[in-house]
């Protein structure tokens, strides 16, 4: 049973048309990226004329209301153009989830008091969100010194720490996680440029370094904080299905870049009877299964869409068990998602041929980064979940992963 999508929000966002319009920001911003995703990904680092490529199309604001400045879309919105940008460019929608990722975080944690200013603060100068917010990194400590807290301790895996403008971090407070939205040019913070892994080669998911930060008491997202409630725990839910969508985005890439090579630089091989490539039983059936899987993630995808956000625009009144049957439905989309992404990126070969794996196209970058990512973490222990609760209609109890 899914939630009933009679209370999920109709209002219309600005960027409403982005999928469909020519002169949307978001496809002056596809063709952008597009057209520089080999050699950046060859190159790695940060993607600093690309960020800026983002802030000034104005879809940061995406998710801010307009009360604040923003341009009054929803989470499903930020996500459905985190998708489009991925299918070009995964790691810069990684980026680009992830800065919707945070500022949902204020909401989910906070009081409209504290998040609102974050807000209207985000939408006045155009803040980029950066990530440091990990909970399996247990190095950064928060310590209580004077009238506030100091931060010292590393944390990794800090996906757009660098280039960002404000950092939501963590630490541990007397060996309890406390979470906080601070400058990222705070005195004493360090983004170290030590990430270099074979895929998502921008995202800079490297870490970061504290030294005596200071965070001031109203800095800290503790009303009603993490985990605090079934609304508050959406925020894993959250970032469950900004990677469901990602892989999503990936497999709809590879697809899109597997049909234009081989419609413009394939050949049928000698033996398969047919003087057309798109003739060849053997690449027809390899298409056939690249569009059903898919199709099929993105049904579950945009099902898991359609539940998160009702749950969302429910707020306080979330029950563990609306909770429960979103935490399901995005499981079973990550699942197929990350197989079919992985699935479609490494066997879109099989169809291409010899000649695309030239080192100039770098068509292995969708591969390469959806391996990256899928590792984010396991995928056996979403089917685990899943099993248990075909079992048992027991769903997975609330965590910083599920």
């Amino acid at each position: 049973m899914g939630i009933s999508h009679s209370n999920t929000s109709e209002k219309s966002s600005l960027f409403s048309d982005l999928d469909t319009s020519p002169d949307s920001p978001l496809t002056a911003l596809l063709g952008a990226l597009e057209s520089t995703a080999a050699a950046r990904d060859l190159q790695g680092g940060t993607a600093k004329h690309e960020r800026d490529l983002i802030r000034h199309s104005g879809l940061l604001l995406l998710t801010i209301p307009k009360a604040y400045g923003g341009a009054d879309g929803t989470l499903t919105d930020a996500l459905r153009v985190a998708r489009k940008i991925a299918g070009v460019d995964s790691a810069l929608a990684h980026l680009f989830a992830f800065h919707h990722f945070q500022l949902i975080t204020l909401r989910l944690y906070t009081q409209e008091s504290q998040w609102a200013p974050l807000f209207k603060s985000t939408a006045q100068h155009g803040w980029f969100w950066g990530n440091a917010l990990n909970p399996l990194d247990h190095r950064a400590l928060l310590e209580r010194r004077g009238q506030g807290y100091v931060i010292n301790g590393d944390k990794s895996f800090c996906s757009g720490a660098k280039d960002s403008d404000m950092l939501v971090v963590s630490a541990l407070l007397d060996g309890k996680l406390k979470v906080a939205a601070i400058p990222t040019q705070r005195a004493g913070i360090t983004v170290n440029d030590d990430w270099d892994n074979m895929g998502q080669r921008q995202t800079d998911s490297g870490s970061v370094s504290f030294v005596d930060v200071r965070v001031n008491e109203d800095e800290l997202l503790q009303q009603p904080g993490p985990l605090s409630s079934p609304y508050a725990s959406l925020r894993s839910c959250i970032g469950q299905l900004i990677l469901t969508n990602v892989y999503l985005g990936v497999a709809e890439g590879a697809l899109q870049q597997a049909k234009q090579f081989v419609r413009s630089s394939a050949r049928p091989w000698l033996s398969s009877g047919v003087d057309r490539v798109e003739d060849d039983p053997y690449v027809l059936r390899n298409f056939g299964e690249f569009l059903a899987d898919t199709a099929a993630a993105r049904a579950l995808t945009d099902e898991a869409l359609h539940q998160l956000q009702a749950a969302l625009d429910l707020e306080q009144q979330v029950t563990p068990e609306i909770r429960g049957q979103v935490a399901i439905a995005i499981a079973s989309a990550k699942v197929i998602s990350s197989r079919a992404a992985l699935s479609v990126s490494s066997r879109m070969f099989e169809v291409m041929g010899a000649r695309s794996t030239t080192g100039r196209l770098r068509l292995d970058r969708f591969w390469r980064n959806v391996r990256t990512h899928t590792l984010h973490d396991p995928v056996d222990y979403k089917l685990r979940e899943l099993g248990y609760w075909a079992l048992t209609d027991t769903p997975p109890p609330p965590s910083f992963y599920s």
